[in-house]
Order: structure tokens, then sequence, then C-alpha cells
């Protein structure tokens, strides 16, 4: 039943009932009687919410469900405001008192994580393989990780780091990600393959992408919405500095200039500063400006003290 209730999500990134996907097909699981609960994704509230028919499936789950959690203050208001016009329509429309299915059951929660690099990671084969023929010791690898959809936005920084590789042949964007959205996906590819230091690698196991997160310089983050990026997270987790787009769901986790850097537009000043970032005297900084709230970082999110708390 579990995952029925999730496939009466209508999207794909809630969760029901332990973590189980949704799946974009649509069978009916309302009225199952099995108690679960709901956790929103950034694209449910972000993207999926504002089209009529995947906001009425959504909503009509959300009564049922028994709690709904955010993984925060501002993504629990957006779910909120969301279904209120459901809610009022309801009561007006029904014989009888109509619980309000949103306000009072929707939990913030951090989201936890915990990362697992592969000891056994080869990093130079990496390199090889993404087509980077540098000696590893000199390199400045720039780490987007997402899935090829258009809310991911992976083409974003892609003309930017281009031309900074230019001026800084060691400097290389390496985007890493499954192929989701196949008509999106073809023209990334497109896009990549003329834009000289960005590298495209498919999908990897989640060991190895660790140990790639804790061996590359920074990890970029440049979606269009986000409800808290397990990336920027696991990022922190291996003490691998941040560098993530300005929008309400990033800037929730990354503080600029103290756990992270935060950009808006690649085309302005804004991202001036990264030619300082592998310049001599900054990369000790930025290693320090990673770790400058770490302690308060795993506090608040790593799996392992969520468990024994």
């Amino acid at each position: 039943m579990a995952r029925a209730a999730a496939a009466a999500c209508g999207s794909c990134s809630w969760r029901c009932c332990g973590h189980t996907p949704a799946t974009r097909s649509r069978p009916s699981a309302f009225g199952h009687r099995i108690p679960f609960g709901v956790i929103f994704g950034g694209t449910d509230v972000n993207e999926d919410a504002n089209q009529a028919e995947k906001n009425t499936v959504m909503g009509r789950v959300l009564e049922e469900a028994r709690f709904a959690v955010a993984f925060t203050e501002s993504m629990k208001e957006m779910a909120q405001a969301q279904w209120k016009a459901r809610q009022i329509s309801l009561a007006v429309t029904s014989a009888v008192p109509v619980q309000p299915h949103a306000k009072g059951k929707i939990y913030v929660q951090s989201q936890g994580i915990a990362t697992t690099p592969n000891a056994a990671f080869n990093w130079n084969t990496f390199l090889q393989r993404s087509e980077i023929n540098q000696s590893a010791d000199n390199l400045h690898i720039f780490l987007l990780i997402c899935g090829l959809r258009q809310v991911k936005d992976p083409l974003y920084l892609v003309d930017a780091f281009s031309a900074w590789h230019q001026e800084e042949p060691n400097v290389y964007l390496v985007i890493v990600g499954p192929e989701v959205d196949p008509v999106f996906t073809r023209e990334v590819k497109a896009k990549v393959k003329r834009a000289a230091g960005v590298q495209l690698i498919g999908e990897m196991p989640q060991e190895d992408l660790h140990a790639v997160v804790k061996n590359c310089f920074a990890v970029v983050n440049s979606s269009v919405s986000e409800g808290m990026s397990a990336a920027i997270l696991e990022a922190m987790d291996l003490e691998v500095p941040v560098l993530a787009r300005n929008i309400p769901g990033n800037a929730a986790v990354v503080k600029h200039e103290v756990t992270g850097l935060l950009f808006s537009n690649p085309q302005r000043q804004e991202l001036a500063f990264l030619p300082r970032l592998v310049s001599n005297s900054w990369p000790q900084a930025i290693h320090l400006l990673g770790l400058l709230k770490y302690w308060d970082y795993r506090h608040e999110h790593h799996l392992q003290q969520k468990l024994t708390s």
C-alpha cells in the first residue's frame, strides 16, 4: 500500500511511508485506510503544485495523510499557502465540517544525510573517463550533481566556466547525473560538446559519487528551485566547499561567505570571485569557509546524530 499511496501523489519527488519513491503513474489509492505520511520534495512545492491537475492530486493525498514533513519553514509555509484555497472550497461545499488538511499537520524536519565514499575509488581513472588529461595535482574540478532536467538548470554556468577554462586550463566543470528528461538531455549534450572545460558524466553509484565529491575542489548547485539539496549537504558532510545559486531552498542551507558562496547571475560580476578561488591565496581560505560552521551543520543534518539523539 505504500507504493499505491506514493503513486497517488502524482509527483516524482513525493515520498510516502518510509521514503518510497513516487511515480508518475496515478492509480487510485485514495481511501485505502492504511496510515501514511508524506515528505515534500522541492519539485512538489516549487513546481508541480503550480500545475492544476497535480495540485489537485497532491491535495487529495494530503487530506488523507496523517502527517506531512517539510525540510524548511519556508517550504512548510509554501505548502500551506498552496492548498489553502482547496481547504476553503471544501469547507464551503461540504455538508459536514472539513478538517483543514494542510495547516496543523505539516512538520518541519531538516533532511538527514550520511556519506559513504568508496575508499577504493580511483580518482585518476575518473579523470580519464571525464576526458581530463591533466595532472590531478594541479586540477580544480567543480562538480555539479543533478539529474538532467530543466529545473536543475545544468547549463546555467556552462558559458561562465568555459570562459574561465580558456584563461585557466586547469579549471573544469564536471556535470554528473542521470538522464531524466530525454529531450533536455540532448540539449545538454549538444551544449557541453561545444563548451571547452565542461564535461558530462552519467549516473554513478552513490559511494563512487561521494568519493568524487571528496576529491573535487567545490560542489556547484545551479537549480531553479530546490527543497533542500542533498548534494549540498553531502558536500558539507565531506568538508567540501559549496557554490550555490541564490534561491530560497539553497539559501536555507548555505549562508553566504559563512557556509558557502551564493550567486544569482553568471553574466554579472557576482562570479568575479571565481578566479580568486584557485589563486595561490584562496584554496586555504575557501576550504576554511566550508568548515567554518561545520559543527553547526553536523548537529542539524548528520544522519547518525539524528539516529542517536
